[in-house]
């Protein structure tokens, strides 16, 4: 997959350089003629190179790839007694809200809470209770019936060692609440939602050009601008199948994207931003001992093909065909194989 991501980059490349090429109709590996002020000159490395996709984001706490909040759904029954507010964070295993006075506890877990759990049961809800509870394996043994009694105790709960329907709301990670449904001295109606809640972890979002999506995979290495212009560093943790359409910046377009969701490394290091705009460069592709090039010495050649021109010791310029590898928009390199060596000088044509 990667291969096929460098070989599109290529491509890509061939496309930027030709939009700008001098066309010089002269033949393979003859000495190009000379002028009377000495050529501005670049010089051929060798080493690792990186492409990069650039774009506009923004950070904030996670919520679903739509964009939309996270649900807590609640199935305990009786009198909402206490609430949490918006901007609240809990954590997984603290108490979420009170109905009747009774703990409701948030506990982490992608399947939701559907029916009782007590000894014997199997299952992922029961995994997942398990985890919550440090006790491994799928199954509702003594060692998870101890473990919830005491958690029961410190929470302030009835200790039965049992996980009724209603006493606990499930949810990916910790949150972070947006909203309250629910209303203190309202009946507390089973599958009614309570809170709306965006996860407490921090992500990027991006709407990708959704020509670039196949360019794009989970796990690419992405730095992010902060506004203040500080960087951090992230990881693609979601790259969206279902294309978009919306309006063009001012220009009355229709633009189609692709969301793209970016994990941080450091959620520290943005601190209590939220709903910030930053800029974020995805590395989709990079070369190991790669011949690197300016993208501005390459040239176009009259029978097709590119070409850079090397500037000799003796000051003789000649052209040296080349075929192009990865491209570097960020930095405008590019790879280039050829009759080169690194340390060669390569004429940069002033435009």
């Amino acid at each position: 997959m990667r291969r096929s991501r460098v070989a599109g980059l290529a491509v890509a490349a061939a496309a930027v350089v030709t939009a700008g090429v001098i066309l010089l109709p002269l033949p393979d590996g003859t000495t190009s003629s000379a002028r009377a002020l000495p050529p501005e000159t670049a010089t051929v490395t060798k080493g690792q190179l990186d492409s990069q996709i650039t774009d506009d984001g923004t950070l904030g706490y996670r919520r679903r790839p739509d964009g939309s909040p996270y649900s807590a759904v609640n199935q305990a029954r009786g009198i909402y007694t206490q609430l949490p507010q918006e901007g609240d964070k809990v954590g997984c295993g603290e108490t979420f809200y009170r109905v009747d006075d009774r703990p409701v506890l948030l506990l982490c877990g992608d399947t939701p809470a559907y029916r009782d759990l007590s000894a014997g049961a199997k299952g992922k809800d029961v995994r997942q209770l398990n985890q919550n509870l440090k006790v491994s394996g799928d199954r509702f043994t003594s060692k998870t019936a101890r473990a919830l009694r005491k958690l029961q105790k410190q929470r302030g709960m009835k200790v039965t060692g049992e996980l009724p329907l209603g006493d606990a709301i499930f949810m990916p990670v910790s949150i972070r609440v947006i909203g309250v449904a629910g209303r203190l001295g309202t009946i507390a109606r089973a599958g009614a939602e309570v809170v709306q809640a965006s996860l407490a972890e921090r992500q990027v979002s991006v709407d990708l050009n959704a020509a670039q999506q196949s360019l794009v995979e989970v796990g690419d290495r992405v730095q992010i601008t902060l506004p203040d212009n500080t960087t951090t560093s992230g990881k693609v943790i979601w790259v969206g199948a279902v294309a978009r359409r919306g309006e063009g910046a001012g220009s009355g377009t229709t633009d189609t994207t692709i969301p793209v969701l970016i994990g941080l490394d450091r959620p520290q290091d943005v601190r209590k931003l939220d709903n910030a705009p930053v800029r974020v460069e995805i590395t989709v592709g990079e070369v190991k001992d790669a011949l690197i090039v300016p993208v501005t010495s390459v040239i176009g050649r009259a029978a097709g093909g590119f070409a850079v021109e090397r500037v000799r010791a003796d000051g003789r310029r000649e052209i040296v065909p080349v075929e192009l590898g990865l491209f570097d928009n960020v930095s405008g390199r590019v790879q280039v194989k050829g009759a080169l060596a690194a340390g060669d000088r390569v004429v940069v044509p002033s435009i």
